[in-house]
């Protein structure tokens, strides 16, 4: 019996093309509640303006909850999808000095006729629904470029 791990399933069809915008899903190594500790929420809201300053990404708006990040983002020119995910997740696990990401992530390119704001707006929504604050000003580990 072979062994097929789902991270390599989330691979398939995977498409990484400059200039699309992406709605990536990760989630930490068992769900575990890393992003509880402002350390390390702060650790990884900067991993995400590293990789716009590499012109990697250029962001959107992202979402940092406790055990998962949201993250809505332009790809930029030099780097694929995975190289872009995968340096911010090893950049902000390196800092926090453990493996705290899960392998693999969710990806979806948005299509031209979706609307970005409202995506967006879905997005950093997440604290809300989460019960964690009861008004989003509240939440501190979020950013939007409408903002």
């Amino acid at each position: 019996m072979s062994r097929t791990f789902h991270g390599s399933n989330l691979r398939k069809g995977r498409h990484s093309q400059a200039r699309n915008i992406y709605h990536i899903t990760t989630v930490t190594r068992g769900r575990y509640l890393w992003f509880s500790e402002h350390d390390h929420a702060r650790t990884l809201c900067r991993a995400i303006q590293r990789s716009d300053q590499l012109s990697a990404s250029d962001t959107l708006c992202f979402v940092v909850m406790p055990d998962h990040l949201h993250w809505l983002f332009m790809l930029g020119d030099c780097y694929s999808l995975s190289h872009t995910i995968n340096m911010v997740k090893s950049s902000s696990a390196r800092r926090c000095g453990m493996p705290i990401w899960q392998r693999g992530y969710h990806d979806h390119a948005l299509r031209q006729e979706e609307s970005i704001k409202d995506v967006a707006r879905y997005i950093v929504a997440n604290p809300l629904r989460a019960g964690l604050v009861s008004r989003l000003a509240d939440y501190p580990y979020w950013n939007a470029a409408w903002l």
